[in-house]
C-alpha cells in the first residue's frame, strides 16, 4: 500500500506564501508504533513548511496507521528491505528542496528545524549544515545497565540532525543498498570526494532516544563489518 499526503503546508503554518523552499522529512521505521507519534509530533511543531514521509519497512504493528492518521505520507514495504533502503524509498519519493532523516524514536527539538533552515539558505555555497543530538534514556525503562549514555551532546548522526539540499542527491547518488549500516559514513565520503561543503552547527537539534532494541546495539556485528567495509573504499579514494 502506498498513500500520499503533504502536512504542514499552508494549512497549518502561515509562512508558505508559495511551495517553493520547504523541507522534507523521511522517517525509515519498521515496527514503530511505540514511539513515532512523539517523533512526528515534534516534527508538526517546527515552524517551517515540510512534509513527512513515513517508510514503513515490512511493519506487523500499527505504524502506517499511526503514520497515516498524522496526515503523513506513508510508503510502504510489504516486506522488510532494510533501513538503508527505506531511506532511498524516501529519497526517491520527496519533492523537498531540502531533505532531512529522522528516526521514529527520536524527538526534534522545538526551533531546531528552523534553525538549519535558516543557516543552510542564508549560505549558498553549503550543501549541508549538521547540528549535534544528545542522548536520554527512555522513561519507561528508567536505566540501561551495561549501555553507556553519551553525557554531552555530539555530532555524527543522520537522525534529526543534517539537512541536504535535495540536489546533492542528483551528484552523489542514493544510498547503497549492499550494506545495512553504514550510510553516515559513505555519505560523508561521497560528499567529500565531490567537493561538497558539510557545515557544523553549535545547536543540539534533537534527542536520541537510547532504548533496549535500538537499531545500533541489535546489528552491532553487521554494522561493523559496513564501517569496516567503507573505511577499505575510503582508503583507496585517498590514495587515488
Amino acid at each position: 500500500m502506498i498513500s500520499f499526503f503533504f502536512t504542514n503546508l499552508a494549512s497549518e503554518t502561515n509562512i508558505l506564501g508559495t511551495l517553493e523552499k520547504h523541507v522534507s522529512v523521511i522517517i525509515p521505521v519498521k515496527n514503530g508504533a511505540n514511539y513515532l507519534r512523539e517523533a512526528i509530533e515534534s516534527l508538526k511543531r517546527q515552524d517551517v513548511p515540510l512534509e513527512i514521509t513515513v517508510v514503513d519497512d515490512g511493519s506487523d504493528d500499527d505504524t502506517a496507521a499511526i503514520a497515516s492518521g498524522y496526515g503523513c505520507v506513508v510508503l510502504s514495504h510489504p516486506v522488510s528491505k532494510g533501513q538503508v533502503a527505506a531511506k532511498n524509498t524516501g529519497l526517491a519519493a520527496v519533492k523537498g528542496d531540502y531533505v532531512l532523516f529522522m528516526d521514529h524514536d527520536d524527538v526534534m527539538r522545538e526551533g531546531a528545524l528552523k534553525a538549519l533552515l535558516d543557516s543552510i539558505e542564508a549560505e549558498p555555497d553549503v550543501s549541508a549544515v549538521q547540528a549535534m543530538v544528545k542522548d536520554f534514556v527512555s522513561p519507561e525503562i528508567g536505566s540501561l545497565p551495561g549501555t553507556l549514555i553519551r553525557p554531552e551532546p555530539y555530532y555524527g548522526l543522520f537522525t534529526g540532525a543534517i539537512l541536504i539540499r535535495r540536489s546533492v542527491f542528483d551528484v552523489i547518488g542514493p544510498f547503497s543498498e549492499s550494506r545495512m549500516t553504514g550510510e553516515i559514513i559513505e555519505w560523508s565520503t561521497k560528499m567529500e570526494a565531490n567537493g561538497l561543503i558539510v557545515k557544523k552547527l553549535d545547536l543540539v537539534s534533537t534527542d536520541r532516544r537510547v532504548h533496549r532494541s535500538n537499531f545500533g546495539k541489535t546489528n552491532r556485528g553487521t554494522e561493523f563489518k559496513d564501517y569496516a567495509s567503507i573505511l577499505r573504499e575510503r582508503l583507496k579514494m585517498v590514495r587515488k
